[in-house]
């Protein structure tokens, strides 16, 4: 077969396999929005959604008489005289807490349904919050506590006002428990309020509405993993200690008097998601099957085994059992076991295959190695988060380097022209 041809041929067996791979990586994109979309508000159902608990309302109200002037008016509209009239109205004013004492514990539950990982925590909120009434005439306090989320559930919950604890009594409206108190000059209030519920994806707590100042804040909060992440924008821990004897983290926010209007908070880490896994192994497996054929082309031209297009189809074929192994038994199988079990099919497949096309020696050592470090390390290295791009470059830095040294004596006029004859046997 005419070396161009060949060539020719490989291309095409190429660009088919590549029309195959995005396909799949199609299919799978879209069973895993489609699983996601029905199962996120299962999920959110059963378990919770993400948490933003919000600093409690300290509120001063006040009964104000205003007087007002109102118009007498006769039959044809005509103001004949005026009157006053006195009601009263209430005044409010938010006061910022003199103190914030919190304690959150996050409990990382994992729980995986199909393609996708959703990460579940517990939490146990402890807040603890004083108010000094500085003002010189009594006032009502009105103190406010929202819940994060109106659908969860709150366990072992305590809405402490000066040492009483007011949970059964009080009733939830709105998302809220509400209670009111006549404070006095001089006056110090303190609230306390407890729970342990569940939630997803992240945790956080927001001080102050827009920008404000925080007095005496201290936010200690324990993990039991390490991967701790902060969402943005929020402020980074003060101090942190790893826990000792286990996974985990202590982190503290301690902060004398700062204005700030940023959050705290906690995103959950993760798995790899299998659905998203397999549509990039899917979209970037075509570089690793086009370093392969260039590898054994070059080797089948070195040692004078040319492999003929439709063994590259075949090849193709045991390249893409990779990709529609995984993509399918990784809502099955720990994705660990799914990605072992379609490497180990696929290099079988290929190894085998090409044993009996060009040799044992050459299928097991050129080709066995070569598929092992394009198709195998390659997939790998997407469990590295960030190392995908660099893996691809040094695998094809040290194809190139591999492949200039065993082609630099090559005369490719000769080696890409029409085969010459044998000469006669006589």
């Amino acid at each position: 077969m005419h070396p161009l041809l060949r060539i020719i041929g490989i291309f095409f067996v190429f660009l088919a396999t590549l029309v195959g791979w995005l396909t799949l990586a199609g299919v799978t994109d879209a069973r895993s929005r489609e699983s996601q979309s029905t199962l996120r508000d299962e999920v959110g159902s059963l378990w919770g959604n993400a948490q933003t608990q919000a600093a409690p309302r300290f509120q001063l109200q006040w009964p104000v008489e205003v007087t007002t002037k109102k118009d007498v008016t006769d039959a044809l509209g005509n103001v004949v005289s005026t009157r006053l009239e006195t009601h009263t109205e209430t005044r409010t004013s938010d006061v910022d807490p003199a103190s914030s004492t919190l304690a959150v514990d996050l409990q990382l539950d994992e729980r995986r349904r199909g393609l996708l990982w959703f990460p579940l925590y517990d939490v146990a909120f402890d807040g603890t919050w004083t108010y000094e009434h500085r003002e010189l005439v009594p006032r009502t306090l009105e103190l406010s506590f929202e819940y994060p989320d109106r659908n969860a559930d709150y366990d072992d919950l305590h809405f402490v006002v000066d040492g009483a604890d007011l949970a059964r009594d009080l009733r939830a409206a709105d998302g809220r428990t509400t209670s009111r108190m006549t404070v006095q000059p001089g006056q110090i209030v303190t609230l306390r309020v407890a729970y342990t519920s569940r939630g997803a994806d992240s945790w956080s707590y927001q001080p102050s509405v827009g920008v404000g100042q925080l007095e005496a804040f201290a936010l200690t909060m324990t993990t039991d993993f390490d991967a701790v992440d902060f969402p943005v924008p929020g402020r980074s821990p003060t101090s942190k200690e790893q826990a000792t004897g286990g996974p985990g983290w202590t982190l503290h926010w301690d902060y004398a008097r700062v204005v700030s209007g940023v959050g705290i908070g906690m995103i959950m880490p993760t798995h790899i998601q299998p659905g998203e896994l397999a549509t990039d192994l899917s979209v970037s497996a075509p570089l690793s099957l086009g370093l392969f054929f260039l590898w054994i082309y070059v080797l089948g031209l070195l040692k004078d085994r040319q492999v003929h297009p439709i063994n590259y189809l075949f090849i193709a074929g045991g390249f893409f059992a990779f990709n529609l192994l995984f993509a399918y038994t990784a809502d099955r199988l720990d994705i660990e076991w799914a990605f072992t079990l379609s490497a180990g099919v696929s290099v079988l497949l290929v190894t085998t295959y090409l044993r009996l096309v060009v040799g044992s020696r050459f299928a097991l050592i050129e080709a066995g190695i070569a598929q092992v470090l394009y198709q195998v390390g390659f997939a790998g290295a997407h469990f590295a988060d960030g190392y995908t791009g660099l893996t691809i470059t040094v695998l094809g830095i040290v194809t190139l380097f591999a492949l200039m040294q065993l082609t630099g004596r090559i005369e490719w006029s000769s080696a890409l022209g029409k085969k010459r004859l044998e000469p006669a046997k006589p």
